[in-house]
C-alpha cells in the first residue's frame, strides 16, 4: 500500500483540479446556477479554446500579449538590476537615489496609465512602459536587498585574498544576492500578465485583455474563462521558469562563491 502511495503521491496535485474541473462540469450541466449563461459548463469551454486557438484569434492575441510581456519585463528587470546592483554597493549612489525610489516605488503601476497616456499616445509603447515600471521598482529592491544583506565576512575574506572590487562584486557579491534577485523577478513575472490585461482591458485594441473586453460586451462567458486560464498558465509558466533558474544557478554559485576568488 504504501509503494502504491509513494507511486502516485507525484501527481496528488493533480487531483484538485481534476475534482474543481467535475464539479464546475456537473454544477454546470444541472441548472444549479440561474441561467447557464452564468457558468458554462468546462466542456464547452474546452471546445471554444478549441474553436478560438483554430481560428487563429487566440494565438493572434495571445501573440501580442506575450511580446509586450517580453520586451517591457527583460527592460525593466535588467534597468532594475543594474541600478539596484549600483545602489547596493556605492553606499553614495544608495543615498542619491533611495529617496526618489521611496518616492515613486509605492505608486500603483496602474496607476500610470493616465499620465502615460498622454505623454506616450494610445499605442504599443503604453503597455511596454508599464510593464517596464511594475518590472523595475520591485527587481531593483530586491537587488538592493540582496547585495546589502551579504555576509560582509565573505567580502572582508574576498578582499584579504588580494581580490579587486569588481572581482569581489561579481564573484562573491553576486552569486550570495541572486536568490534576493530571482525573489524579486519570479514575483514580478507573474505581476507582469497581470498588468499587462489590465492595461489591455482599458486602452489597447488587441492582447489577452482586450479580447476579454469584447467578450464581455458579447456577454460570452465561455470566451472570458479562456481568457482567464491563459493567463493563469502564463502566470504559472512565467513563475515556475524563474523558479527553475534559480534552482539551477543559486545552489552551484552560493556553492562555489568564494573559491571562484
Amino acid at each position: 500500500m504504501i509503494k502504491i502511495l509513494k507511486r502516485l503521491k507525484p501527481g496528488w496535485g493533480l487531483l484538485p483540479i481534476a475534482i474543481f474541473l467535475a464539479l464546475w462540469e456537473v454544477i454546470a450541466r444541472v441548472d444549479v446556477l440561474p441561467g447557464n449563461f452564468l457558468l458554462p459548463p468546462f466542456s464547452e469551454v474546452v471546445a471554444e479554446f478549441y474553436h478560438l486557438s483554430a481560428s487563429g484569434v487566440l494565438g493572434e492575441n495571445f501573440l501580442s500579449s506575450l511580446i509586450r510581456v517580453l520586451i517591457g519585463f527583460c527592460a525593466g528587470s535588467i534597468a532594475g538590476i543594474v541600478i539596484g546592483t549600483v545602489m547596493g554597493w556605492n553606499k553614495v549612489a544608495d543615498r542619491a537615489l533611495n529617496p526618489l525610489i521611496s518616492l515613486f516605488y509605492p505608486i500603483p503601476t496602474l496607476g500610470w496609465i493616465p499620465l502615460l497616456m498622454l505623454w506616450i499616445g494610445i499605442n504599443e509603447m503604453l503597455p511596454i512602459t508599464l510593464i517596464f515600471i511594475c518590472s523595475f521598482f520591485p527587481v531593483l529592491y530586491n537587488t538592493v536587498t540582496g547585495i546589502k544583506n551579504v555576509d560582509r565576512d565573505y567580502i572582508k575574506a574576498a578582499r584579504s585574498l588580494g581580490a579587486s572590487d569588481m572581482k569581489v562584486l561579481t564573484t562573491v557579491v553576486m552569486p550570495l544576492a541572486l536568490p534576493n534577485i530571482f525573489t524579486g523577478l519570479r514575483l514580478e513575472a507573474g505581476m507582469a500578465w497581470r498588468v499587462i490585461i489590465a492595461a489591455e482591458m482599458v486602452a489597447i485594441p488587441t492582447g489577452i485583455g482586450a479580447l476579454l473586453m469584447r467578450a464581455e460586451s458579447l456577454i460570452r462567458i465561455d470566451i472570458i474563462i479562456v481568457c482567464l486560464i491563459v493567463l493563469a498558465i502564463m502566470c504559472l509558466i512565467f513563475e515556475r521558469f524563474f523558479a527553475y533558474l534559480e534552482n539551477r544557478i543559486t545552489a552551484r554559485w552560493r556553492q562555489h562563491a568564494v573559491h571562484n576568488i
